[in-house]
């Protein structure tokens, strides 16, 4: 169990996208593939502390979601640092711009294996970028921790990825469930989502799935892309049909953009939005007529153990709110590595181990092990998939200046 104490004041306060932009190396060009160095030197001696890679959307349409990632990571780094690293030696994040592309995420890992000689990484931001970035990794034998991948079948990528991201079939239906609770007459529901983006597609089949099941009626499935701006044609297809809810998959800026013009035009019923859709930037996008939106929550802030009140009473003390599902995650996933590492570094000194050695070891201690975070109490199956004990569901509130909003946590 992790002791708790004080981490050392972050300079986190009021973080911004300028913030997070000068915080983002160049991005260098990549191909598709990394090779697997032969080199054994030890990458211990070789650096000024055990290099992690984190590759999150610090730029891109996903960038509300990464810069609340690259605020969970960093937190993480300096706080266990400051518990004594890796038995003495201290971690160092290798932070590297996904962008919201396959492209990006391709570029960074290719940098990140074979240039800056990481043990492991943490990323990508989105599942379609997870499809496509994650078989580099495998093929290289680098262990990847996916923070928010949570579309169907990215464990199965290959025996070096997993996820502390839990899947959406598992998370999703929490939402509809809390749905019927605040209106049991809810009969008719219409979906829309992001026919570009692998999660959105991954969940919204979940949600349909979920409506079949609980014996509604979906009316209509309206899709759009994720760098939509203009919703009136689906939005107005929608509620011609008069649904009694509408489910919501996206990601934070189109799907934003939707509610918004989905409330403008009408629609009074209850609106569901998916895990793309999870983040407090969500407020400025939506503004006023966030209000009321329903999203299952794999965090809580209120998990009841010693290293999530020592991270949320820090994260609270910095931005003068809740910390998010997604700092949260990306920091539950530093932790694992962290502590994967002190396992393996328990068995055999990491300055004994040649890089080759230290990424085989370090997977096999990340699937065998069991972790207390910030999450609640988790650990993984053979191929990578996270398990966790306990999922939420929470409603946002807006004030009556439609600027500043909060998570409400559904009983």
């Amino acid at each position: 169990m992790i002791k708790r104490k004080q981490f050392i004041p972050l300079l986190l306060s009021g973080i911004t996208g300028a913030f997070v932009l000068a915080c983002s190396p160049s991005q260098p060009s990549g191909n598709n593939t990394a090779s697997n160095s032969n080199s054994t030197t030890n990458t211990v001696e070789n650096s000024k502390g055990i290099p992690i890679g984190v590759v999150l959307a610090q730029t891109s349409n996903a960038a509300l979601l990464g810069q609340e990632q690259v605020i969970g990571a960093k937190m993480a780094e300096q706080y266990f640092n400051q518990q004594g690293g890796i038995n003495g030696t201290p971690i160092k994040l290798a932070l590297q711009d996904g962008g919201g592309d396959e492209q990006g995420a391709i570029n960074a890992f290719n940098t990140l294996i074979t240039q800056q000689k990481v043990v492991g990484i943490l990323g990508p931001s989105l599942s379609q970028q997870a499809f496509a970035a994650d078989p580099i990794a495998e093929r290289a034998k680098v262990p990847v921790l996916g923070p928010s991948n949570t579309a169907k079948g990215v464990p199965q990528i290959g025996d070096y990825i997993a996820r502390v991201s839990a899947p959406v079939a598992v998370v999703a239906p929490n939402a509809v469930k809390a749905a019927l609770k605040i209106n049991p007459d809810i009969k008719k529901v219409a979906v829309f989502y992001a026919q570009n983006d692998a999660f959105s597609k991954s969940e919204t089949e979940t949600f349909q799935q979920t409506i079949k099941d609980l014996n509604l009626d979906l009316v209509t499935v309206q899709k759009f892309q994720t760098t939509d701006t203009d919703f009136q044609n689906q939005a107005t297809a929608g509620i011609n049909l008069n649904p009694d809810l509408i489910i919501i998959s996206g990601l934070a800026a189109d799907g934003g953009n939707l509610i918004k013009q989905l409330r403008q035009l009408g629609y009074q019923g209850l609106i569901i939005g998916g895990n793309g859709l999870n983040t407090s930037n969500i407020f400025s996008v939506c503004q006023k007529e966030c209000d009321g939106v329903i999203i299952a929550q794999a965090y809580s802030p209120e998990i009841d153990n010693p290293i999530n009140k020592t991270f949320r009473e820090t994260y609270a003390a910095q931005n003068k709110k809740e910390p998010p599902q997604f700092t949260a995650q990306a920091f539950a996933g530093v932790q694992v590595f962290v502590d994967a590492l002190k396992a393996v570094d328990q068995k055999n000194k990491l300055d004994s181990l040649s890089l080759e050695q230290l990424r085989e070891q370090l997977n096999q201690a990340i699937l065998s092990g069991k972790y207390e975070t910030v999450l609640g109490n988790i650990s993984f199956t053979p191929e990578g998939e996270v398990v966790q004990e306990k999922f939420y569901v929470a409603q946002i509130k807006m004030d009556e200046t439609g600027k500043n909003g909060k998570f409400t946590y559904l009983k």
